[in-house]
């Protein structure tokens, strides 16, 4: 049975946007350097560049060249916020999941020359599959949605597993005390990037530390933007075959991914293609606890969410959003669509508050 056209018209799910796109001039860069660049690192000779349609941070380009195609990230231009746009975490860490079974695209250098394109940047696989914009799935046929839903856990409870000191990450972060710090550090972003005013962003900053559960000290590696459309999946089967936009990532609480993973669930249909209020069974997804349920069962460890996790990452992603808009105003912003993406940040931190106050 497929999802009704009714249901997934209610759905407010996004359509994709195009996968590349003219490189937008605020993000153009020269690429004398590149190109020499190129040759020494890989052998290939640049013939043109694209840039991606997603994204709200990191620029990122396609490159074509005679040995084929490559993607290219890096820093956006202009003044950026401490720590932010950090693509040369994101290199690290992804180089070293290499060694892994969490699926990452390979990595071939990183250059932190400004003299090259004017910032840091990394040189990528160029991955070819599945990338899905929406939580309804448009796309995919009813029967076949629970298992990419059950595909995205198990890729998010592999990456937990990893031994990050085995892999070279034991200083990737600061073991313990994660949601602690984690508050004071998108307390301080919200101070740096403020544009306008955001009432529950101010009244979660001050709940949440008061409120951190017990045993804040378990530590894995963390992604920190763990959603669909970060991630690609197999041409034609339901798993994740990479995993992208490690920026935010950082050893922290494995609660922390698991809850941004499941937060549209407590999202109203008609605004950041949220699911509450729509019938899963019928569209063919699964409930949160089949979600959570499912990633425990990978991960080898029983998951519970609270309160305090759910409301913690949606005022986080308020944050980010709010960052978005600011580089958006200052006219940064990797997507020509970021303002539109402003009254998302109200709603999070709205929402992140009722539930907090549950």
């Amino acid at each position: 049975m497929q999802a009704s056209a009714s249901q997934d018209k209610g759905a407010g799910h996004r359509a994709p946007p195009p996968e590349t796109v003219e490189v937008r001039p605020a993000h153009r860069f020269p690429t004398d350097e590149l190109e020499k660049l190129l040759l020494e690192k890989l052998g290939a000779k640049l013939t043109g560049i694209r840039q991606m349609g997603g994204g709200q941070s990191n620029p990122t380009f396609v490159l074509a060249t005679d040995k084929g195609e490559y993607v290219l990230r890096k820093q956006p231009p202009g003044k950026l916020l401490a720590s932010a746009h950090a693509v040369d975490r994101e290199f690290r860490v992804i180089s070293a999941l290499a060694q892994t079974d969490v699926p990452v695209p390979e990595a071939y250098f990183f250059c932190d020359d400004p003299e090259v394109i004017g910032t840091p940047f990394y040189v990528m696989e160029r991955m070819r599959g599945r990338v899905f914009w929406s939580q309804t799935l448009p796309e995919v046929p009813r029967e076949g949605r629970r298992p990419i839903y059950f595909g995205m856990a198990e890729a998010v409870a592999r990456l937990h597993k990893v031994d990050y000191q085995a892999v070279g990450l034991g200083d990737f972060g600061k073991p313990g005390s994660y949601f602690a710090r984690q508050i004071a550090r998108w307390t301080k972003q919200w101070g740096n990037s403020r544009t306008r005013e955001n009432p529950s962003i101010d009244k979660l900053a001050e709940w949440l530390p008061k409120h951190i559960p017990e045993g804040d000290d378990q530590t894995v590696i963390c992604h920190g933007d763990f959603r669909f459309d970060n991630m690609m999946f197999h041409p034609t089967e339901p798993r994740v075959i990479a995993i992208f936009d490690w920026e935010l990532s950082t050893l922290g609480h494995p609660l922390a991914d698991l809850a941004y993973a499941v937060m549209r669930y407590d999202l109203p249909a008609h605004a950041y293609d949220g699911l509450m209020g729509l019938d899963l069974d019928e569209l063919g997804i699964p409930s949160e606890e089949e979600f959570i349920a499912a990633y425990s069962e990978k991960v080898g460890r029983s998951a519970k969410l609270t309160p305090f996790h759910k409301a913690f990452s949606l005022f986080r992603l308020a944050v980010i959003i709010e960052g978005v808009v600011a580089r958006a105003l200052a006219g940064n912003a990797s997507n020509v669509a970021a303002l539109q993406i402003a009254p998302a940040g109200l709603l999070m931190a709205e929402r992140g508050w009722e539930i907090a106050n549950g």
